[in-house]
């Protein structure tokens, strides 16, 4: 059965339930502890512990998320040529101004109980599938099933998350670009090593006041995995924060996050966006859906620890990223990248309008390359949100490949140019 046949089954089934539940067209209305979808979510990074929307009865709700670009970007390169049955493999594939494929998500929420919510992503449009394809779904619990008193005290501050879900590994995921989903993202593209993976396992989060912390463990791997038991382990992850508003015009929050995994049949936690890249065709010289981006090649055993430290003084808003990734695949030596890369937006009217920039290189070892190379990116652009559910983004990107062997079609690559984006959320 296709997928595009079960998700229709999966609507219908849910309409033939209405009676059962209460069922709301759009966006997160009688949704408990979940970011708003539109431009209320800027900022937002965990979904909400405290929730003022009251529990009456079983609700489902649907929302969207749609992306659509004109791209005007050019590459080049300088690599030496490699021919193979007369052609250039080395040749960068030819592109000019154009209009990308829309991405679309599809966003369902079903309020079961009292603080307890079961969530479904799906990416119904997107470069690397062209057909329906579900991100992930998991369950949120924020509030005891049993009306016990001591249970009741704990869900105070705890919360647990147990599916299949994007992991909450570091705080670029909050603001990234995610297929159709592109609002909360001052610029078009994300990082340009890019730590987003969906696995199955559990998260345990406790807050008090400005303190966050959240343990959890997964398979370590984007899908179910029933392999020979020594190819693979558990992966484990930590976050630690502090976030808090220090005056009514300055909050400050700062976040260390750390994931590891001994070994993986393909672990992708840097190599896990299924949606693609909203870049198109620069400096591939083959087909390839997540255009500008480096890929570690860590799919075995993999540790990262990022740093992520966020401040808004007034409209002023900084946000980093600081982060260090040490493996490698399961016939290799550890091998080592880090990345940093600094977002200044400065937000006016109300958040309505913003302009940004941001400056991000990434500097590893790649296998079988004899020093290491480096990927340098700049991005500027601003936008407009004609109302809290679309907005309207220009952006100006530059990105460099540097120390790349002559041999490598990366080998003195660029590329650079203009995006204009329109995204909507509901």
């Amino acid at each position: 059965m296709s997928r595009h046949r079960t998700l229709l089954l999966a609507l219908a089934a849910l309409s033939l339930a209405a009676p059962l539940a209460t069922v709301l067209a759009q966006g997160t209305r009688g949704i408990q502890h979940i970011r708003p979808l539109d431009r209320r979510g800027l900022g937002v990074f965990e979904d909400p512990k405290q929730d003022t929307t009251t529990f009456t009865e079983q609700r489902v709700s649907f929302g969207g998320a749609f992306a659509q670009e004109f791209q005007s970007l050019t590459h080049r390169n300088a690599a030496d040529p490699q021919l193979v049955g007369g052609v250039d493999l080395n040749t960068l594939q030819a592109i000019g101004p154009g209009f990308n494929t829309a991405m679309a998500n599809l966003y369902m929420n079903v309020q079961l109980a009292r603080g307890i919510r079961v969530a479904l992503t799906s990416y119904l449009s997107s470069r690397n599938h062209e057909d329906t394809w579900v991100k992930d779904g998991y369950i949120l619990i924020d509030a005891s099933p049993f009306d016990v008193p001591l249970l009741n005290t704990l869900m105070e501050r705890l919360t647990l998350k147990v599916g299949h879900f994007e992991l909450n590994y570091g705080d670029a995921r909050f603001r990234r670009t995610d297929g159709g989903n592109s609002l909360y993202n001052p610029f078009v593209g994300n990082l340009v090593i890019d730590a987003f993976t969906t696995e199955i396992g559990a998260e345990a989060y406790y807050r008090s006041g400005p303190w966050l912390a959240m343990a959890g463990v997964t398979g370590g791997e984007i899908r179910g995995q029933t392999g020979p038991a020594e190819e693979r382990a558990s992966a484990v992850l930590g976050k630690l924060g502090y976030d808090t508003q220090l005056r009514e015009d300055l909050r400050v929050r700062l976040t260390t996050s750390v994931y590891s995994t001994p070994r993986s049949v393909k672990n992708t936690l840097h190599s896990g966006d299924r949606a693609g890249s909203h870049y198109t065709g620069v400096l591939d010289n083959v087909s390839n859906n997540w255009s500008g981006q480096i890929w570690t090649g860590f799919n075995s055993n993999l540790t990262a620890l990022v740093i992520n430290p966020f401040v808004r003084f007034r409209d002023l808003e900084f946000f980093g990223n600081i982060e260090t990734i040490t493996g490698g695949a399961s016939t290799e030596p550890d091998r080592t990248w880090r990345q940093q890369s600094g977002d200044l937006v400065y937000r006016f009217f109300d958040d309505a309008a913003y302009l940004a920039g941001r400056y991000n290189v990434a500097r590893g070892e790649f296998a079988g390359m004899p020093e290491p190379v480096s990927a340098v990116r700049m991005q500027f652009g601003g936008g407009v949100f004609v109302t809290r559910n679309i907005l309207a983004k220009l952006e100006y990107i530059d990105q460099q490949y540097r120390d790349f062997p002559s041999s490598d079609h990366r080998h003195g690559g660029s590329f650079k140019g203009f995006m204009l984006q329109g995204a909507v959320t509901f």
